[in-house]
C-alpha cells in the first residue's frame, strides 16, 4: 500500500514539473527623471603623467540621484579615454573607457 501511494505521488509529482508552462507579463515602464545638471569642474592645477581626469557626474541610486566628484585614474588599456554617462531617451547610460 505505502509503495503504490508513494509511486503515485512520485508520478503525480513529476508531471508537475514536465508539465508546458506558459507566462504573459506586461510591463509598464515609467522614465525616470533626469539628474540635476551638470556642473563645469575643471581638472585641478596640475598633471600626473599616465593618468587621466575624469569629470564628476550624477550617478542613479534608487530614485535619486549622487554627485561623484571628479578624479585622476589611470586608462585600463593604451590610448583609452573616459566616456561619460549620460541621461538619453529617458534612459541612464553608465560611463566606460573607449579605445580610441
Amino acid at each position: 500500500m505505502k509503495t503504490k501511494l508513494l509511486a503515485l505521488l512520485l508520478l503525480a509529482g513529476s508531471s508537475v514539473f514536465a508539465a508546458p508552462a506558459v507566462f504573459f507579463g506586461v510591463g509598464v515602464g515609467v522614465a525616470a527623471p533626469p539628474p540635476p545638471v551638470v556642473a563645469y569642474e575643471p581638472a585641478p592645477y596640475g598633471y600626473y603623467p599616465g593618468y587621466s581626469w575624469v569629470g564628476g557626474y550624477w550617478y542613479p541610486v534608487g530614485p535619486r540621484y549622487y554627485w561623484h566628484a571628479g578624479y585622476w585614474a589611470r586608462p585600463p588599456y593604451a590610448r583609452a579615454y573616459w566616456e561619460a554617462p549620460r541621461y538619453y531617451g529617458g534612459r541612464y547610460y553608465h560611463g566606460y573607457w573607449h579605445r580610441r
